[in-house]
């Protein structure tokens, strides 16, 4: 039986591998989730936002429940918190921003079961990458779809590329680039959204610069 606690559930899978965690994962594509994570985090620092990696989420009290794990998910307006998993409606809503990327063994899921089963549970933008230099996907050889939610009908409308195949995100403010085996993302003026680790280190380059300019050897200072 379910275990209630306030509201809660012990659901299996979150004690036990779903099909997705007895799978292999490869260096890029761990590599390229946990730069993304950076990204965000640093996009959104100030501000209240979650992002969570390979969380389950779910969306019944049924235990027996089978979740979505996105490789990222962006649930904007909410403080980030370590949990176990998520129910939507309870722990609080649905993901406003999911991101999946592409492994053998998932990129058809992800490509045509997905975009149902995130605008089920709410989520507004769904997006897939495939990292990998011959793409899974051989008939369009697409890097980077994806989707947003019709608020009207409730179904995913799949969003069209730039001639560039990158796609603007309004829930991130933010065009994705797909650039060989990582996924870049601008603001709209064109620039790069960085780590936090890059962010300081281009502040220490401009510094540095400002410096030289008024006749300052900064290496001089430290």
């Amino acid at each position: 039986m379910a275990k209630h606690i306030e509201n809660e559930v012990a659901y299996y899978y979150d004690s036990h591998p779903t099909r997705e965690d007895l799978m292999g994962e490869s260096s890029l594509h761990r590599d390229l989730i946990d730069y993304l994570v950076q990204v965000l985090r640093w996009l959104f620092h100030g501000q209240v936002c979650a992002i969570f990696a390979n969380l389950n989420f779910y969306q019944t009290a049924n235990f027996m429940e089978y979740p979505l794990a996105p490789d990222i998910a962006v649930i904007k307006g909410t403080p980030f918190r370590y949990l176990r998993s998520w129910r939507v409606g309870v722990t609080g809503p649905a993901p406003q921003v999911v991101f999946e990327i592409a492994s053998d063994e998932t990129w058809r899921n992800d490509l045509e079961d997905k975009p149902l089963k995130y605008a089920r549970m709410g989520v507004l933008e769904y997006f897939y990458y495939d990292p990998n230099e011959r793409t899974f996907d051989r008939k369009t050889g697409r890097r980077l779809f994806g989707w947003q939610l019709d608020a009207e009908t409730g179904q995913m409308q799949e969003m069209v590329p730039r001639p560039n195949g990158s796609l603007w995100s309004e829930q991130l403010q933010s065009l994705l680039v797909p650039q060989n085996d990582m996924l870049r993302l601008y603001d709209a003026q064109g620039n790069p959204r960085l780590t936090q680790a890059e962010a300081e280190a281009q502040r220490a380059m401009l510094l540095a610069e400002k410096l030289r300019s008024l006749g300052i050897d900064p290496e001089q200072l430290i």
